[in-house]
C-alpha cells in the first residue's frame, strides 16, 4: 500500500512536469559591488536547480536555456545574497551590497553570534546538505572524516551513539572526555534523539577560545546544533525527504570450517580435542567428501547475521511573515539490526519552532521537540558464542528430545566445556528500551537601547524518560550451563530532568572604525536523575503467551536483591562575560571569563578565562596590489576550561576498635581511615594558533591550526599511604597536541558543470606528564594497559614477539626458553619466541613493554563533489592510523581448548619448519608459554582507509506554473569499502579492546527530496 502511494505521487509530479513545461531564454548581465566595481567570480544560479555560472573578470555573465519564469540567485562572499525573478527579462545589471551578517550563519560562540571573519578560535561547521547525506540514526555519524581533529568511532548496533572525541583524551576516567552538546541553547550529553533532517547546522568548537563561554562543560570541546528555522517574508515551503535502504554486514570474519578445525584439533597434540572430532562424527555422521570430518560444516556468523532494512521519512514546513517565522517538522526513522534477533530501533520526532516580533523592540521565541523511540538491544554474547562455536555442530540436534523450546545442539554433548550455540540466548532474550525526550525552550529579548543594548532571558527544559524491560525466558538443552531455569523480568525506570535559566545583556556598537560587542550574563542549571528497578521471577510464559504477561505483578517471586531505588540532584550557577572588539575589521581581540559554581564537588567555584587575537592581513594596504590572497587572517588564542564530567566524590571515614597491651595492661583504642575523595573539576589550558585564508577569488579556502591542550588536576587513582586500596585525586597532568589542515577548492567550469574538492588532515600526540609520583597506572589483568609518564593514556602492555621457534635446536640455544623448561613449562617448535627486554635470560612480567595506543596519531578525510546539469555526484573517503587494537576474542582462545578459531590463523599457522615466523602452531597458540601475558601477536594495527559515502542524484527540471516543486532522486552507498589488515569486523573500536564488537554495516539506500 505504501509503495503504491509513492508511485501515485511520482506519477502526479511527472504529469505536472510535462503539463507545465516552459520556454527557455538566454540572459546576460553584470554584477557589481556597492561602489559599482565589478565582482569577478560572483555566483549566478537558477534557484532550486544546479544550473548556473560565475562572473568573469569584468563581472559579466551569460546563461542559456533559463526558464522565463524562473528566479536568479546572485551571491558573493561578504555580500548579501539577492534573488531576482526573471519575468521574461534578458538583461540584468545587479549591484550587491556588503553584508555584515553574511558570515553569521551559525551560533559559534554561545549566547550570540559572531562573524566568521572575526573569529580567533578554531571552529568547523557542517551544513544540512552534508549531514543528511549520511543515512544514520545518529546525526554525529555524518561528521566522520569531515572535521579535522574530531574522532568519530562508529557503532553498528541500532540506536547506539558513536563515540566522539575532540582533539584526543584529556581524562584518565572513562567517559569524562565526552564533548558538550548544545541544541538551540540547551545542554545535552548526547543528541541521539535528534533526526538529521531536523538539523540546519552542526558546529564543532574545538579550542578554548571558542568554547570557554560554556565553562566547566566545555573542556572536551562543544558541538553546537541549530535546528531548522523559518525565514521572514517567506511563503510556506514544504519539504519531504525520504529514503529506504538495506544494511549489509561488511568484512565478516572468516572462521575455520569443519576440515580446518579438525586439522587444528589433531595438530594440537591434545588427545581430547582429537576425540571431540570423533565424537562429532559418531553423532552426526561422516562427510561424504572427507570421511575424516563430521557431516556438519556450520558457519555461525552466516547464521546469526542478516541483511537488515533501514528507512527514514521527514516532512517539514517553514516560512514567515514580516514579524513571524515558523518551522514545523515530523520525522520517522526505523532501523533493523543485522543480528538475527529482536534487535531494532525506531524513532518518531515532532518539532516546532516559532519566533514572534511583539513590537519593534520585543521578540519572543518558543520551540518544542518531542522524541519517542523504542530500542531493542542486542544480546552481545551472541557474537562471542558465534566466534567460538565449533563448525562440527549444527544449530539444532533432533536427538535432543528433552530440550526446549527447541532442540538446540550443545557442544558439551561432544565433550567440549562450553555450549557454543548462540541461538538459545538470542531467541529467548529481549531487551527493550523506551526512550522519550521532551525539549522545551522559551526566550524573550528586549532592546533596551534600539540596535545597541539587548536583554535576553531564556528558559530551557530537557526531560528524558527511559523505561527498560529485560525479558529472559527459560530454556534447556543440557545440564551445566546449558539451561535457564527461571523466567526473569527486569523493569527499570529512569527520569532525567535538566532545567536551565539564562539571562544575558548584550551591547553591540560601531563608532568610526571601532566595532565592539560586550556580553554579560548568568546561568542557573538544575539536574536531577531518579531510578527505580525491580526484578521478578517465573511470570507466565510459553507457547501462545506474549508480552501481555511481561509485568512484575504476574511474577511468582520478586527478587529482593534485584530491587533498587536511587537518584541524584545537582545545581550549577554561573557568571560569564565576553568582549569582542575589532578595529577596521583588521585587528581582532576577543576575551571571555566564566565563574562556575556547583554542588557536585567540595571546591564550589572555578574561574576560567580565555583570550584570543587576530590580524586580518588581507585588509592591510600593502596587500592591495597582490592577487594571491582574497582573505588572510592570522589568529591565536589561549584559555582555561573546566571539566565537570568526572563523577562526584565518593567514600567516607571508617573507624575500627583495636586494643594493645603495654606491660600487663590492655588498652582500648580506635583506628580511623578515610577513602573519601575530595574532588574538584579538572582544568584544561589550551593554546591554539591558526591561519585562515581564501585564494583565487575565494575558490580555495585554507584553515590550519596548531593546538596544545594540557589537562591539569586530572583525576587519577592514587594508592593510599599505610592503608590498602586507592582513591581518586586531582593530581595528574595529560597533554594533547597536534596540527590540523583543511583545504577546499570549488570552481564553476561552465554553465553546466561545477565541482568541489576538499580534504583535511590532523595529527594527535597524547602524552601523560605527571602521575603524582607513581611509577605507572596498570589495569586490565591479562590484557593489561599501563600508563607511564611520557607515554599515552593506557597503552597496551605485554611481551614483544620476536618470531616463532622453528626447530628444537633454536629452543636449546635460547637461555630464556631453557629457563622456562626448567621451571616446568613446555616450549616446542611452533611456540612464540619473545624479546628479553631486561636481559636477565628469563621471560616474565618484567619484559613487558608498551605495545601501542588505541588513540590514532593521524586521521584524514577527502571529499569530491560534481554537478553536471541536473546530475550531482559526491564522494567521501576517510582514514586513520597509528593506533592498535587488542584482539581479545583471539587472545581468549588461550583459556580453553574448546573453541573454534579464525580461518586466517588456520591458513597461516606454523605447521613445520619454515612455514611461518609470525603465527604459532595449533598447539602453540594455546600453550601457556606463548600466552602467559598479552603479546604483540594479539595486538594488531588499527589503520584503515574507507570509502565512506558515494551519492549520485538527479534533479528533475522544475515544473511550469504555480505548482513548481523541486524533485531530486538519489542513490547512496555508505561505507561500501573499507581497507584494513586487522582480523576483525571493523577497525573502529572505541577503547581498543575488541571483545566481539558489533559489526558496522554498509548501507545502500534510494531516496527522494521534494520541495514545494
Amino acid at each position: 500500500m505504501k509503495f503504491r502511494n509513492v508511485l501515485l505521487l511520482i506519477s502526479f509530479l511527472m504529469f505536472q512536469w510535462f503539463t507545465y513545461a516552459q520556454d527557455d531564454i538566454t540572459i546576460r548581465g553584470t554584477v557589481t559591488d556597492n561602489d559599482n566595481q565589478p565582482l569577478p567570480g560572483a555566483s549566478v544560479i537558477v534557484k532550486e536547480t544546479t544550473t548556473g555560472t560565475q562572473t568573469d573578470f569584468d563581472g559579466n555573465f551569460v546563461l542559456d536555456n533559463i526558464p522565463a519564469k524562473g528566479t536568479l540567485v546572485f551571491s558573493y562572499l561578504g555580500f548579501t545574497t539577492l534573488e531576482i525573478p526573471v519575468n521574461d527579462q534578458t538583461s540584468f545589471n545587479i549591484q550587491l551590497q556588503e553584508d555584515a551578517q553574511a558570515l553569521d550563519e551559525v551560533v559559534v560562540v554561545g549566547y550570540g553570534t559572531q562573524k566568521k571573519a572575526d573569529l580567533t578560535g578554531s571552529i568547523t561547521t557542517i551544513k544540512s546538505e552534508d549531514i543528511t547525506r549520511t543515512p544514520s540514526g545518529s546525526a554525529m555519524q555524518s561528521l566522520q572524516g569531515k572535521v579535522a581533529g574530531l574522532q568519530v568511532v562508529s557503532s553498528g548496533a541500532p540506536g547506539t551513539a558513536p563515540t566522539i572525541r575532540v582533539r584526543g583524551i584529556g581524562s584518565y576516567v572513562g567517559g569524562a572526555s565526552d564533548p558538550l552538546y548544545v541544541v538551540d541553547g540547551t545542554f545535552f550529553d548526547d543528541i541521539d534523539f535528534l533526526n538529521s533532517e531536523d538539523i540546519e547546522t552542526i558546529s564543532v568548537l574545538k579550542d578554548a577560545s571558542a568554547s570557554a563561554i560554556y565553562g566547566v562543560r566545555a573542556a572536551n570541546g562543544v558541538v553546537l546544533i541549530e535546528t531548522k528555522s523559518g525565514k521572514r517574508n517567506q511563503k510556506p515551503q514544504i519539504t519531504y525527504n525520504g529514503y529506504q535502504g538495506v544494511q549489509v554486514a561488511q568484512n565478516i570474519v572468516k572462521l575455520s570450517n569443519a576440515e580446518q578445525f579438525a586439522t587444528l584439533a589433531r595438530e594440537s597434540g591434545s588427545a581430547a580435542e582429537a576425540q571431540f572430532i570423533e565424537n562429532a562424527i559418531q553423532r552426526y555422521g561422516r562427510s561424504r567428501i572427507n570421511p575424516n570430518i563430521p557431516n556438519v560444516n556450520t558457519d555461525w556468523y552466516d547464521l546469526v547475521l542478516r541483511h537488515a532494512l533501514q528507512q527514514n521519512h521527514s516532512l517539514g514546513v517553514t516560512g514567515g511573515t514580516e514579524g513571524t517565522t515558523y518551522s514545523v517538522g515530523l520525522s520517522y526513522f526505523e532501523q533493523e539490526g543485522i543480528l538475527k534477533m529482536k534487535n531494532d530501533y525506531d524513532r518518531l520526532n515532532i518539532r516546532t519552532k516559532l519566533d514572534f516580533d511583539i513590537s519593534d523592540r520585543l521578540k519572543v521565541g518558543v520551540s518544542t521537540l518531542l522524541s519517542n523511540a523504542t530500542r531493542f538491544r542486542p544480546e552481545n554474547t551472541a557474537f562471542a558464542l558465534a566466534y567460538f562455536g565449533v563448525p562440527t555442530m549444527p544449530v539444532l540436534d533432533p536427538s535432543k528430545t528433552d530440550a526446549f523450546p527447541r532442540s538446540y545442539a550443545n557442544a558439551q554433548d561432544l565433550g567440549y566445556r562450553g555450549t557454543q550455540n548462540p541461538f538459545p540466548i538470542m531467541e529467548n532474550t529481549e531487551n527493550r528500551d523506551k526512550i522519550r525526550n521532551t525539549l522545551m525552550t522559551f526566550d524573550l529579548s528586549y532592546q533596551l537601547v534600539p540596535d545597541k543594548l539587548t536583554f535576553k532571558t531564556a528558559y530551557y527544559h530537557n526531560l528524558e524518560t527511559l523505561e527498560t524491560r529485560e525479558v529472559r525466558l527459560p530454556f534447556f538443552f543440557g545440564n551445566g550451563n546449558a539451561f535457564r531455569e527461571n523466567a526473569e523480568l527486569v523493569k527499570r525506570n529512569e527520569t532525567f530532568s535538566e532545567q536551565t535559566w539564562d539571562n544575558t545583556l548584550t551591547y553591540d556598537d560601531s563608532f568610526g572604525k571601532h566595532n565592539l560587542t560586550v556580553l554579560g550574563g548568568t546561568s542557573f542549571r538544575d539536574r536531577s536523575l531518579e531510578q527505580l528497578e525491580a526484578k521478578g521471577l517465573n511470570f507466565p510464559n510459553g507457547p501462545g503467551i506474549g508480552d501481555e504477561s511481561y509485568y512484575l505483578d504476574l511474577a511468582k517471586t520478586i527478587d529482593v536483591d534485584g530491587v533498587g531505588d536511587n537518584g541524584v540532584r545537582q545545581y550549577f550557577f554561573s557568571y560569564f562575560g565576553r568582549i569582542a572588539y575589532n578595529f577596521d575589521s583588521k585587528y581582532l581581540l576577543y576575551g571571555t571569563f566564566r565563574a562556575d559554581g556547583t554542588s557536585k564537588y567540595q571546591e564550589k567555584w572555578g574561574y576560567f578565562p580565555t583570550v584570543g587575537a587576530g590580524w586580518v592581513v588581507s585588509q592591510e594596504s600593502f596587500m592591495d596590489n597582490q592577487s594571491l590572497f582574497d582573505f588572510l587572517k592570522i589568529r591565536a588564542s589561549w584559555g582555561e576550561l573546566g571539566n565537570a564530567n568526572v563523577n562526584s566524590s565518593t567514600g567516607g571515614i571508617t573507624s575500627n576498635e583495636v586494643s594493645a597491651a603495654f606491660g600487663d595492661i590492655r588498652y582500648p583504642g580506635l583506628v580511623t581511615s578515610s577513602d573519601f575523595e575530595a574532588l574538584k573539576w579538572e582544568v584544561t589550558a589550551e593554546t591554539n594558533v591558526g591561519i585562515s585564508a581564501g585564494m583565487f577569488s575565494n575558490r580555495l579556502s585554507i584553515e590550519t591550526d596548531y593546538f596544545n591542550r594540557e589537562t591539569r588536576d586530572a583525576v587519577i587513582p592514587v594508592s593510599r599511604l599505610l592503608v590498602p586500596g586507592e582513591t581518586r585525586q586531582n593530581v595528574g597532568i595529560i597533554r594533547n597536541s597536534g596540527v590540523e589542515v583543511v583545504l577546499n577548492w570549488n570552481n564553476q567550469v561552465s554553465d553546466n558543470f561545477r565541482y568541489t574538492v576538499g580534504g583535511n588532515f590532523s595529527t594527535l600526540k597524547n602524552e601523560v606528564m605527571d602521575l603524582a609520583g607513581q611509577d605507572n597506572l596498570t589495569t586490565g589483568g591479562d590484557t593489561a594497559q599501563r600508563t607511564v609518564i611520557g607515554g599515552t593514556i593506557s597503552p597496551f602492555y605485554g611481551l614483544e614477539v620476536a618470531g616463532v621457534y622453528q626447530t628444537p635446536e633454536e629452543i636449546q640455544a635460547d637461555p630464556a626458553a631453557q629457563a622456562a623448561i626448567a621451571d616446568g613449562l613446555v616450549v616446542a617448535p611452533g611456540d612464540f619466541r619473545f624479546v628479553d627486554h631486561n636481559g636477565d635470560m628469563v621471560i616474565d612480567a618484567q619484559d613487558r613493554v608498551d605495545l601501542g595506543s588505541y588513540l590514532p596519531t593521524y586521521s584524514f578525510g577527502f571529499n569530491l563533489g560534481l554537478n553536471y546539469k541536473a546530475w550531482d555526484f559526491s564522494l567521501n573517503v576517510i582514514g586513520q592510523g597509528g593506533n592498535v587494537i587488542a584482539n581479545q576474542k583471539r587472545f581468549a582462545i588461550r583459556q580453553t581448548p574448546d573453541p573454534n578459531i579464525d580461518r586466517d590463523f588456520a591458513i597461516n599457522r606454523w605447521h613445520g619448519p619454515g612455514t611461518s615466523n609470525t603465527y604459532p602452531s595449533a598447539r602453540g597458540i594455546r600453550n601457556p608459554w606463548s600466552n602467559q601475558f598479552l603479546n604483540s601477536y594479539f595486538v594488531e594495527k588499527g589503520d584503515f582507509v574507507r570509502l565512506q559515502n558515494v551519492t549520485v542524484g538527479y534533479t528533475l527540471p522544475q515544473l511550469k506554473g504555480k505548482f513548481n516543486p523541486n524533485i531530486r532522486f538519489y542513490l547512496t552507498a555508505e561505507r561500501p569499502l573499507t581497507f584494513f589488515d586487522y582480523n576483525g569486523f571493523t577497525p573502529e573500536v572505541s577503547d581498543g579492546r575488541d571483545n566481539q564488537t558489533y559489526p558496522i554495516p554498509g548501507v545502500y539506500t534510494m531516496g527522494v527530496n521534494i520541495k514545494i
